[in-house]
């Protein structure tokens, strides 16, 4: 991955962590890492633990953010959601939600930041 590909991913994550916040949220990690992969942003949402990708892409033309989930990229959040949770505790009484934050950086103007809730 470039340098500029990752500054926009490092961008894009703390757009979405103030998205998040503004949203009433209390970020708990940020590039949460384990064996099986990473988690971009872990959250509290009142009582719901909430796992959320997030996704950055240039107003070029590319893929919408949206569009990067997969049924297999589910899959794996999912999984992750369960390692946090077995390293952590356990599920919160309000269960777990997985959300995606999608930042489009348009060449002009402010970024478009999308938060679609349960997402998988």
């Amino acid at each position: 991955m470039t340098n500029a590909k990752q500054a926009m991913g490092r961008y894009g994550e703390r757009l979405a962590e103030r998205t998040l916040a503004a949203a009433g949220m209390t970020v708990l990690a940020r590039n949460w890492r384990c064996r099986e992969g990473e988690i971009d942003l872990v959250a509290l949402d009142d009582d719901a633990l909430v796992i959320c990708e997030v996704k950055t892409r240039s107003g070029h033309g590319f893929q919408h953010p949206m569009e990067a989930v997969t049924r297999e990229k589910a899959a794996r959040l999912r999984h992750l959601a369960e390692e946090w949770l077995r390293r952590h505790g356990g599920p919160p009484t309000g269960g777990v939600r997985i959300d995606l934050v999608g930042v489009v950086l348009p060449d002009r103007g402010a970024a478009r930041i999308e938060h679609v809730r349960g997402v998988a």
